[in-house]
């Protein structure tokens, strides 16, 4: 059992990382001039500088011997790097072009994205409420592509990436820093060259734009690797419910970011779109912390009855029960 101050160190990390990766869209603009993909590509490179260092002061290092002798994990880690590129390039992207309000959809149904492909790519059973969850979800997609003339193609690339990502993380099984120095580690010679090539013609910003700019590219590898450190601090310390309802933070705050701070447009038919999707994850929400409500109960029957086990078979020797008759052996079954 967790202590009190363990668990409550957890949800401040926990609301330590969300809240970081909720307000991130802070930081994007800060990067101008320089364009989305010299940014996703400094992240990449600096990333790997920052796990690194974290690496090199735990000690953490007979991972990596493991996973060379596994190419079918490199290969699901080089898949992992592939996605989550796609997902942080239109992300920053998105964001520096004034579309931080779909990229919060994003997130809000990437839940429900991830629950459509545990069906249909792990044939996982759905509850009731989940069905109707991802109903109301696919529901909120089709009136917010109604409202924007087009499909959400943001929100659903950043979802799907995402849900991705997770999927084959979970695969993988390899802790978040760890995760992370690999997936860098894929990306580095690619992101490095890349940015080697445009310094060479001439359009670079690191370095053109004085020091004050090239450190903030540099803090890219920072502003990626903290949120992370602490989520896998949160990760350990607290329910897997409570991080499933602190997962909504981020888009929460990214949310509030475009409407007040950025005043992106908000018309009537988003309010409605973004309103199913806060319907459908009130669903999942209420469904799990009544399934984890079920589970909790549950274990403690079953420790209340191995208890109470212990307790009689500890007492002396147990008397000899007569031969049971076709209806207990059907009581028993049943119970």
């Amino acid at each position: 059992m967790k202590s009190v101050n363990e668990q409550r160190s957890g949800l401040l990390y926990g609301i330590g990382a969300y809240g970081m990766w909720g307000l991130v869209p802070l930081f994007w603009p800060l990067l101008k001039p320089a364009g989305a993909m010299e940014i996703l590509a400094h992240r990449m490179v600096w990333s790997l500088a920052v796990v690194g260092v974290v690496l090199v002061l735990v000690r953490r290092w007979a991972w990596v011997g493991e996973l060379v002798r596994q190419p079918r994990k490199l290969g699901l880690i080089a898949v992992a790097a592939t996605v989550i590129t796609v997902n942080w390039g239109l992300y920053i992207w998105a964001v520096n072009n004034g579309q931080v309000v779909e990229a919060s959809l994003g997130y809000f149904i990437n839940p429900l994205v991830t629950i459509a492909m545990g069906v249909l790519l792990l044939k996982e059973r759905l509850r009731p409420a989940q069905w109707a969850a991802v109903t109301v979800g696919f529901a909120a997609v089709l009136v917010l592509a109604v409202g924007y003339g087009r499909p959400p193609w943001i929100s659903l690339v950043l979802a799907f990436s995402f849900a991705t990502y997770g999927l084959v993380k979970k695969k993988v099984n390899l802790g978040g820093v760890e995760s992370l120095a690999a997936e860098t580690a894929v990306q580095f010679l690619p992101a490095l060259g890349y940015l080697l090539w445009i310094g060479s013609q001439g359009n670079a910003t690191f370095g053109a734009q004085g020091p004050g700019h090239a450190a903030l590219l540099a803090v890219t590898g920072i502003v990626t690797a903290v949120p992370l450190v602490c989520f896998g601090a949160a990760a350990i310390r607290v329910p897997l419910s409570t991080l499933g309802l602190l997962q909504y933070l981020a888009p929460v705050f990214q949310f509030g970011l475009g409407v007040v701070y950025f005043h992106e447009a908000m018309p009537p038919e988003r309010w409605a779109g973004f309103s199913l999707v806060w319907a459908a994850l009130a669903m999942l929400t209420w469904d799990a912390l009544r399934s984890a409500r079920r589970g909790r109960a549950q274990a403690l029957r079953l420790a209340a009855v191995a208890a109470a086990g212990a307790a009689g078979g500890s007492s002396g020797p147990v008397p000899a029960e007569p031969a049971p008759t076709p209806a207990s052996k059907s009581a028993s079954k049943s119970a």
